[in-house]
Order: structure tokens, then sequence, then C-alpha cells
């Protein structure tokens, strides 16, 4: 291995051994045995705790806010999070303007998720790009200035599962990653609890591409603000290994890489020529390799437990069990409460926007140890933990 990678995996081993007493209650948690790993969900945080060990576990992740009641990435959106008792919020997905600044949009193209199609002045910065290897057409965010962008407002990504989202279309300006660092102290303060963030790097290798490399950009914004130390209230995640390995050089925050569908290939491990898919890195070795730089993955639920052919749940995997041994923590997404979403036992009828029962599949999920989850709706995260644990 080359130099950078010895002083990544030094300095990742450091951190986790700080971090190791709270994950130590998952790692005898057996898959298969519902009171084994409810046991290790009963786990709670110690007084005084700070940094990862003072969340409350299974720990309640608002997936871009509230995003299930609130057109996603607003602070409308990150504040009903907040009001709803989300143990951290996702503030946000990381993404640059044409001028440097980080914005917090799903995905550069922000067509879906803003009013841009409204605003005639913008028209011809529609264009087609490839992104990670797809063609992409619509607009996106490194062809605005932060100006620009500041004129657009936010909407619905996905009116048809929450048409009663689109009533706060236009609501709600584009926020700043610099702006959600001022919001996180402030609510803090006004709530009287530490207020957790955890912002995503996005497409990181095809930024770096165009001269707007991401990481420098995170880690300049935390140094500032006194939030890149290893007890920081800021989780960052990224499906690039390669950028979680950059951050782990600059920063000392909790990190995890977030982990596509097995067949898939993160676009750095494209963009290198490496083979490997996520299959081989949720493989004993391929976790302890992650653990070397990382502190935790953030995989899809279908990696824990798959699905059958029908839409229904299957066996769990080990990951669970394979992660906590080498000491990282699962954070995995997305739970929604809307039919289409849910595994197919869970649904209920065929509407597209009608509710299931998420309290099912939550408690399904919470049984195989998980160290917490991102949903789209905290206030049924909270009251399903609550059943889990007091059951």
């Amino acid at each position: 291995m080359d130099s950078d990678q010895t002083d990544s995996q030094t300095r990742g081993t450091g951190r986790r051994a700080l971090f190791g007493a709270a994950m130590l209650g998952a790692g005898g948690a057996v898959l298969g045995l519902p009171g084994a790993a409810r046991a290790a969900g009963t786990r709670t945080a110690a007084p005084g705790a700070r940094g990862l060990k003072s969340l409350p576990v299974p720990t309640i992740i608002g997936h871009r806010g509230a995003s299930g009641y609130r057109p996603e990435h607003t602070f409308g959106s990150y504040n009903l999070a907040l009001d709803l008792g989300a143990d951290i919020v996702e503030a946000g997905d990381l993404v640059p303007t044409k001028d440097g600044h980080l914005v917090c949009r799903h995905e550069p193209e922000i067509g879906g998720t803003t009013d841009v199609a409204a605003h005639p002045e913008f028209a011809a910065r529609r264009t087609t790009k490839v992104l990670d290897g797809v063609s992409t057409t619509g607009w996106f965010t490194e062809d605005f200035t932060l100006a620009e962008l500041k004129t657009l407002r936010a909407v619905e990504r996905i009116p048809a599962n929450r048409p009663h989202n689109t009533l706060y279309n236009g609501r709600w300006e584009i926020p700043t990653f610099e702006e959600v660092l001022k919001w996180q102290d402030e609510e803090t303060r006004k709530r009287g609890r530490q207020v957790w963030i955890y912002p995503e790097t996005k497409h990181p290798t095809y930024f770096r591409g165009l001269g707007l490399g991401l990481e420098e950009r995170v880690a300049k914004l935390l140094h500032k603000y006194g939030k890149d130390g290893r007890k920081s209230p800021v989780i960052l995640q990224s499906f690039e290994p390669s950028s979680i390995q950059r951050l782990n050089r600059l920063v000392d925050n909790p990190l995890v890489v977030l982990l596509s569908t097995a067949d898939s290939r993160p676009y750095d491990f494209v963009a290198a020529g490496d083979p490997r898919t996520v299959a081989d890195l949720v493989t004993p070795r391929g976790l302890r390799e992650i653990a070397g730089y990382a502190q935790g993955i953030g995989p899809t639920l279908d990696l824990v437990i798959p699905k059958n052919a029908d839409g229904t749940l299957g066996r769990p995997t080990t990951l669970v069990r394979d992660a906590h041994k080498v000491g990282l923590i699962l954070h995995p997404y997305t739970m929604r409460n809307e039919n289409p979403f849910l595994p197919a036992e869970y649904r209920k009828g065929g509407a597209a926007d009608a509710y299931g029962d998420p309290f099912g599949a939550f408690r399904t999920y919470f049984a195989t140890g998980i160290d917490g989850v991102f949903t789209d709706n905290a206030d049924t995260g909270l009251l399903a933990r609550a059943d889990f644990l007091a059951g």
C-alpha cells in the first residue's frame, strides 16, 4: 500500500478505539435470534458521554430532514425532523456551485427538486451531462453561482407518493452547508440538546474532475466552526470509499461508507479500474479494510435482509454480525411509510401514496441488531423504537 493508505489506516484505527465501547453491545448479537438482538438494541447512551457514544441505539436519523412531510433538504424539513425527535438530521447531501460553495441537494441535477424549470432566465442552462457514467439531462448546481441558486425554491421530489408535500412547494430556498453549520449551533442552543448532522459528499470523483473537490471544502468549513474533531456531532458519509479515505486525512470526524446494491461498484472504483463490487466490500475482508479508515457503514436495507422474488423479506445476512466483529456500526437506509417503499408483507393496498405497516418493518429490521436507520418519518421511527425496546 502507499503512504497515504498507511496514514489513513493508522489514524482510523486510533479513532475506532474511542468508539469501540459504543459498539460492543451489538457485537454479540446473533442473527436469527431476536432475543439476543433485542438485548443489543437496549443499549443507551452513557451519562455524560460525548461523540457517537452519546447517541441512543437504535439511532433514528432524519433522512434529508423530515422528507416524508416537507420537501427534502430545506430548513423546513430539517426543523421538523428535530421537532419530531430525530436523533440526527441528514443535513445535507453536499454538491458545489459554480463559484465553489457547498449546497444541500439530493443530486447536482436540480430539475426535480427546485422550480428552476419555471425560471426563463435559466432555460438555456438545461443540458445533458454524463454523471457517474449515466447520461443525465437537466440543470446542474455547478453551472450556477450561489446567488443564482438562491433565487430558486425547493419543491417535492416524489409528488406521486407525497402529494401532501406539494403544499409547501416554493416556500424554502436551497440551504448552504455553512448555513447548516450555523443552524446546528442555533438549534442546539434553542433546544437545549446537542443537534447532530450527517452530511454526505455527493459524486466526489465527478466533481474533483471539474476542479470542485468536495472534501477540502467540507474540511475547511468544519474547521472554521470547530466541528472537525473525533467527538464532533457531525458524521460524514459517502458512497465512494476514496472520499472517506480523503476525509480521514483531513478531519477527525466519525466517518461512514455508504453501500449500494451488492452488484454495484462505487464510482471511484470504476474510475480507478478497481473491479470490486459492493459484494466484495461486505465480506469480512472488505469490512476489515473499511474499518481501517471509517467507523461505520450505511448499507441498503436489502444488504441486511434481502428480499425474496415476491418482494417479501428473506433471511438476514451475516452483515450485522460481521460488521460489529470489526468494530463498525451500521446505519442502513431508508425506511419510509408509503407502500411502494416497504417490503411486500408490510404493504396495505396498492395506492402509491398510502401508508402500509412501517412499524412491522421497523421491528424486523431492529431485531437484526442494526445500530440505527435512516428514515423519512422520524416520528414513526421513534415510536417503533419505543415499541421494540419495550417488547
